[in-house]
């Protein structure tokens, strides 16, 4: 076994936990070894996040991670000048650091950046796999190992928050949504430390709670609000005042639509 296979075994090994719902651990690892670039899509809460981590420690490389905001800027991906001890010097930015060492770079939300971040990314997602860097004069070849993975949720976008067809087709997409209700059990116990059979009924209040979606509620509930929840329980927690804590106030702010919620709670779990 070569080196590149012993890390990639030992960091599945020590990888976060994660319960495949298809094939899309093989489809990123293929897209991997092909220097091919990744979109994400999916729910809020669903798994896109912890997916990434689980691979980048798979595969063996660093990772960095952006929360992309309206305030995000090419040269917050890229780098920029920094006065330091009376000096000004050049400071790499996360995307840059990835470029250089050969890592996985995860923008999570793209979409919620700034028009001028997705241009950066275009050399980065063809054959060339450069990195030009306007105020240094450098052009960095991206190091064996670089990926670029990117995420979004479909169900926030507006005409105004959307990828160009011009980026979107330099990915490949893997779609995501909530796991099926045995995996989710699955994964809530293993995250909380609660008994299965316990978080069970959360994980069908979430279910119905889901099914809410564009009629009282404009997102459905999470696995990690669920997580939550569970959490609460396992420490001690009245069920009733967890599951309000985690489910339902993070939900809305409309008091009929809570009363509704919690309406359906009782249903649940009596």
């Amino acid at each position: 076994m070569n080196r590149s296979a012993t890390i990639a075994k030992e960091g599945a090994a020590a990888a976060p936990f994660y319960i495949e719902q298809g094939d899309e651990i093989a489809l990123f690892e293929a897209a991997a070894a092909n220097d091919l670039p990744v979109l994400l899509k999916g729910p809020t809460g669903c798994g896109k996040t912890r997916f990434v981590a689980h691979m980048a420690a798979r595969l063996g490389r660093p990772l960095y991670t952006v929360a992309c905001h309206d305030d995000l800027t090419a040269a917050d991906l890229i780098g920029r000048y920094l006065l330091k001890g009376g000096e000004t010097v050049w400071v790499d930015g996360p995307l840059t650091r990835a470029v250089r060492e050969g890592a996985v770079c995860y923008l999570d939300e793209v979409v919620e950046a700034r028009k001028d971040v997705t241009v950066v990314l275009h050399p980065l997602t063809d054959d060339r796999r450069i990195l030009p860097i306007d105020r240094t004069g450098e052009e960095i070849e991206a190091a064996p190992g670089f990926m670029l993975v990117a995420s979004y949720n479909p169900g926030y976008q507006n005409i105004l928050k959307t990828l160009k067809p011009s980026t979107r087709q330099r990915f490949l997409a893997l779609e995501f949504d909530f796991p099926p209700p045995e995996a989710e059990v699955e994964i809530v116990a293993r995250e909380s430390g609660l008994d299965a059979e316990r978080v069970r009924p959360l994980v069908r209040l979430g279910g119905k709670l889901r099914a809410l979606k564009g009629q009282d509620l404009e997102e459905g509930v999470s696995t990690r609000l669920i997580v939550y929840a569970a959490t609460l329980i396992a420490q001690g927690m009245k069920v009733d005042r967890a599951v309000e804590a985690a489910m339902i106030e993070p939900l809305t702010d409309d008091a009929d639509v809570k009363r509704g919620l919690l309406d359906l709670v009782t249903a649940v779990f009596g």
